[in-house]
């Protein structure tokens, strides 16, 4: 059985990947600080409570087990602050990263696949989806973060035997369709469960932010996708870097994970209406910085080299399982 580290362990996608490694056949070793995650998300593997910024903590975690590779999830995701706070961002996300794989390297654990993000794209110029070999222009500290770290990841891998892969998702969204774990921010910055908070009552409404973008409602538009395919991947990833790469080289590449459809904030307003029953209020508001019109994802290099599917690409679908686990709570 391969041992996995796994920084960011306990948040919404770290969680429901250690749960996708349990049934694989993995075990897992969770580093988190929980800034963000939640110890009851962790449903396998066992916990360490601390930071990927702790040298002396990552030297102890690599002398104590036998770490085999690392999916590194442990980074501030929220775009907005990025660009009102950005070197929170610098010091958590890069710096943070650069301490990890220094970790690696010292106890030559050559291989991770790393979460990164569509936000290293920038303001794409037209409504195409993303390709993996578009140029990488971010446009706010958040994404810059990200790209700095591939940056780190490619370079590695040219000048050793350090493998990688960096999957760019696009917009996370839904729950464990049997509603074990789900999406627990605090404070909740992402559109659905947003969305579905108005919903429930938790809060008077959801605003939407910007109605003036180039786009047919105008409205910003979106690729989501399913938690749980996120969590595969991150598991065909690493089976790639194990049963697909020549020991004695070094690797990086980078893959999309969309489902290559659009859906505008109006668009998830009325699904999530429909779904749930409820006739919430939507406020318009200004646009925020840093937020991009349009950014949807071509994935076929992950479904062609990964041999990766998303299993539920229907927006409603997304929706009814995030329902399902709020109204669990």
């Amino acid at each position: 059985m391969k041992t996995i580290l796994v920084p960011g362990g306990a948040g919404f996608i770290g969680s429901h990947t250690v749960a996708a490694l349990h049934r694989h056949g993995y075990k897992s070793i969770i580093l988190d600080n929980f800034s963000n995650g939640h110890k009851e998300s962790v449903l396998h593997g066992e916990i360490i409570d601390g930071d990927i910024r702790d040298t002396a903590l990552l030297d102890t975690i690599f002398n104590t087990y036998e770490i085999d590779a690392v999916i590194h999830f442990a980074a501030f995701i929220e775009a907005g602050e990025s660009v009102v706070n950005p070197l929170p961002f610098y010091d958590n996300n890069t710096a943070g990263a650069l301490n990890l794989l220094q970790a690696m390297q010292r106890h030559k654990v050559e291989r991770i696949v790393f979460s990164s993000t569509a936000a290293v794209y920038g303001q794409p110029e037209n409504d195409n989806a993303l390709v993996e070999t578009l140029p990488k222009l971010p446009i706010n500290p958040y994404g810059q973060t990200k790209w700095a770290v591939e940056c780190m990841l490619r370079d590695i891998a040219a000048s050793s035997n350090f493998k990688s892969i960096a999957l760019r998702y696009f917009n996370a969204a839904g729950c464990d369709p049997e509603s074990r774990i789900g999406e627990l921010h605090e404070p909740e910055t992402h559109l659905i469960p947003l969305v579905l908070q108005a919903a429930s009552g938790k809060r008077k409404n959801i605003k939407m932010f910007g109605t003036d973008y180039p786009t047919p409602d105008g409205t910003c538009i979106r690729d989501y996708i399913h938690v749980s395919d996120l969590a595969n991947a991150h598991v065909k990833a690493l089976s790639y870097l194990f049963d697909n790469v020549e020991e004695k080289n070094g690797f990086y590449d980078a893959f999309n994970l969309g489902t290559g459809q659009g859906f505008s904030v109006r668009e998830v307003i009325e699904t999530a209406r429909c779904v749930t029953g409820v006739n919430f209020d939507a406020i318009e508001e200004e646009r925020r910085p840093g937020d991009p019109a349009f950014l949807v994802a071509n994935a076929d290099k992950a479904n062609k080299i990964l041999k990766w599917q998303p299993e539920y690409p229907e927006l409603e679908e997304m929706i009814q399982h995030a329902w399902a686990f709020l109204k669990n709570r």
